[in-house]
């Protein structure tokens, strides 16, 4: 399977994009595909996403070609998380990590041998995976999502009750430059990261999952002044650069995996957008 390529676009040239051309450049559609494991690169930041679901055979986390590097975290460090189905097990250089759903499990750079597994093929694990570049070595770590801390936003009125669960930041998992974290919105509650903000030293990838078939997540990206919007289905990935809000509001509620690389690496760098200042 070669590896799916998405390029950095100027925030002028999306001014005139068609809903198509937003998608191909945007909107990651199909990473989850039983027995296999899926890539998109995006060169924003040089962050990796990636689904995997492992049935009869375990599933190695290899890109050797295109990476041109002899193994995938020779220069990596990547983040998985079990986003469903059945247990899911992880064996890195050896050492077997147990991930139940939202289970996250960081793995540094330099460890070759990185293979996921089904505990029972009839119940397949689904693994989400997030990659970026790495300068340092930092410890292997399992964090189940029973022990990550969990940060209660917003209300009912406003339509956004939600839990936030940080996994790999300043203050939980090391790491050299990804923060990873996941949302799940209350019963009734839609919408997501509003009021907007950008963070222009680094990018972010929001993965959508946890929907119904019919569901879809309208999801606001572009400048300020400037907004566009992609239509989501479940386990979709959505590209955000630097320069772009990343809101949404679903038609049910719904769970987001939030990850991001780049320049900085302090959780609270954001900008706010006021209201009415968006267009």
């Amino acid at each position: 399977m070669g590896l799916d390529i998405r390029y950095e676009v100027s925030p002028k040239d999306v001014k005139r994009y068609t809903t198509e051309e937003l998608r191909e450049s945007f909107l990651v559609e199909s990473l989850f595909n039983e027995g296999e494991i899926a890539f998109s690169y995006s060169h924003y930041d040089r962050l990796i996403v990636g689904g995997a679901i492992p049935t009869k055979e375990e599933l190695k986390l290899v890109i050797k070609e295109e990476l041109k590097t002899d193994y995938f975290l020779e220069r990596r460090e990547v983040a998985i998380i079990h986003i469903g189905g059945g247990k899911g097990q992880v064996n890195v250089n050896g050492e077997t990590y147990q991930l139940d759903k939202r289970d996250c499990l960081y793995v540094g750079k330099g460890n070759e041998d990185v293979t996921l597994h089904s505990v029972d093929v009839n119940e397949p694990a689904r693994y989400y995976l997030v990659s970026a570049t790495a300068h340092k070595e930092y410890p292997t770590k399992l964090l189940p999502i029973a022990e990550a801390e969990p940060n209660h936003l917003g209300s009912d009125a406003e339509s956004n009750n939600r839990t936030i669960y940080k996994y790999v930041h300043a203050d939980g998992i090391q790491s050299c430059q990804l923060m990873v974290g996941m949302t799940l919105l209350e019963p009734n509650n839609m919408w997501n990261t509003m009021p907007a903000h950008i963070h222009d030293r680094r990018m972010e990838a929001y993965l959508y999952f946890d929907m119904e078939p019919a569901s879809r997540v309208f999801h606001f990206m572009g400048q300020p002044n400037e907004t566009r919007h992609l239509v989501i289905q479940n386990e979709q990935v959505v590209i955000s650069p630097p320069w772009s809000i990343h809101s949404g509001v679903g038609t049910s509620n719904y769970t987001f995996i939030w990850a991001m690389a780049g320049e900085n690496y302090t959780f609270k760098d954001m900008d706010f957008i006021a209201m009415e200042d968006l267009k």
